[in-house]
Formats: structure tokens, C-alpha cells, sequence
């Protein structure tokens, strides 16, 4: 959403990082280019993000890894309001096939940059990182009850939105892809006012993971 984008963005000109105004084919862009960065606003929802994900696929051909950095809500116990979670694997929970028992899609993050990420944190980080299953699908998770029946069926340590969309465009042009989430609640029936009593600061530990990932690899 636009706001997931400008607080991610406004933490990165509070890095010193310049920002400028740009379009990809379409598509309005933000380029950051002391990191080599390109923002775009994905859209709400895995169908939006997929769409918007593959034009600028096919408008540019150099990418060299896309990410989906957003917001998320906590589905394991360990993970915190703050945390940020990548995705060493995105599924995609509302595949509701009933004709066989075939298992939902699901891809895998980006090996190299999970790598690179790891290694990042041997630096000390005032929020906590997961490497893990981000479980996606257009379904706000706010009670309880879906919350632990998500988890136990999935594995997943936390649930968004657009994900999916983005792995499937970046597979079917064999682009790199990884999903980088920021937890805002903990997908329960506060998360609506968690989200946005905490969004800002999700999304600030999310640019300074991904910074600190470009400039020290």
C-alpha cells in the first residue's frame, strides 16, 4: 500500500539515501541510486502485486532481484510486534483446491540473498529478524482461532498479503525473488489498530534490514 512505500521510503532518505522520482514503462518509481534501488507501489492484493510485478518485469530486464517488502502480521508465538520476517519460502494458504490433494503453490526466496542477509546480522540489530515460511493469501487474519489453525497447517511465522503474486511473476520470467515483512500485530482481533499504531516503525526496521543487506554485500 502507499503507506507501507512512504514510510519505507522515508526511512531511507533518513539514511542520507537520495531519493528521485521516476517511471518503469507505466508505473510510477522512486530510484534510490547510491543503493541501486528501485521502489515501486506493488498494489493491494496477490493478483494486483502479480500484474504490477510482471510489467515491470518485462518493461526492464535488468533486475537483478525483486523484493516485496511489506507489512505482516505475527503468526508463531516467537515472532514480536517489530520483528521482520524473510521468507525462505512463500505459500500460498488460500489455494482452496477440492477436487484432489494437491498441495498449494509455494516458492522459494532468493538462496543468494538469504545468504547475504544472514550475514548481514551478525551485526546488532535493535529488532529481531526470522528466516522462515511467510503463509499468503487476500485475507485479513484477525481472530485467534484462524490465526493458530494458519500456523499449524502452514508453518508459517507470519501471514500478508501480495506475496504470492510476486513469487509467480519473478518464476515465470526466472527473476530472483524474496519476501521481506515487518510485523505490525499479531493476527488477532487488534490487528487492524496494531497496523497502524506500528506500521511506521515495521516498516523503518524493514528499510534498515535491506539497507544494511546492499551496502555490505
Amino acid at each position: 500500500m502507499r503507506e507501507e512505500l512512504n514510510f519505507l521510503l522515508q526511512s531511507c532518505t533518513k539514511q542520507g539515501f537520495q531519493a528521485e522520482s521516476a517511471t518503469v514503462g507505466r508505473l510510477p518509481v522512486v530510484q534510490l541510486p547510491d543503493l541501486d534501488v528501485t521502489l515501486a507501489r506493488g498494489g493491494l492484493g496477490k493478483v494486483q502485486f502479480a500484474v504490477q510485478t510482471q510489467h515491470l518485469l518485462d518493461t526492464r530486464s535488468n533486475w537483478d532481484v525483486i523484493v516485496c517488502a511489506g507489512a505482516a502480521g505475527a503468526l508463531a508465538d516467537k515472532v514480536s510486534v517489530g520483528d521482520v520476517v524473510v521468507a525462505t519460502t512463500t505459500v500460498e494458504h488460500d489455494y482452496n483446491n477440492k477436487f484432489n490433494e494437491r498441495a498449494p503453490p509455494k516458492f522459494d526466496g532468493s538462496e543468494a540473498a538469504i545468504a547475504d542477509l544472514k550475514s548481514v546480522l551478525r551485526s546488532a540489530n535493535a529488532f529481531s529478524v526470522h528466516f522462515g515460511l511467510i503463509a499468503s493469501g487476500d485475507e485479513d487474519v484477525v481472530e485467534t482461532d484462524r490465526k493458530r489453525g494458519l500456523h499449524k497447517s502452514t508453518g508459517a511465522l507470519a501471514v500478508a498479503w501480495e506475496g504470492i503474486g510476486g513469487a509467480k511473476a519473478c518464476a515465470f520470467s526466472g527473476v530472483p525473488f524474496l519476501e521481506i515483512r515487518g510485523v505490525t500485530d499479531t493476527a488477532d482481533h487488534k490487528a487492524a489498530s496494531d497496523f497502524e499504531e506500528n506500521l511506521e516503525v515495521a516498516m523503518s526496521n524493514v528499510a534498515t534490514l535491506i539497507t544494511s543487506w546492499i551496502t555490505h554485500a
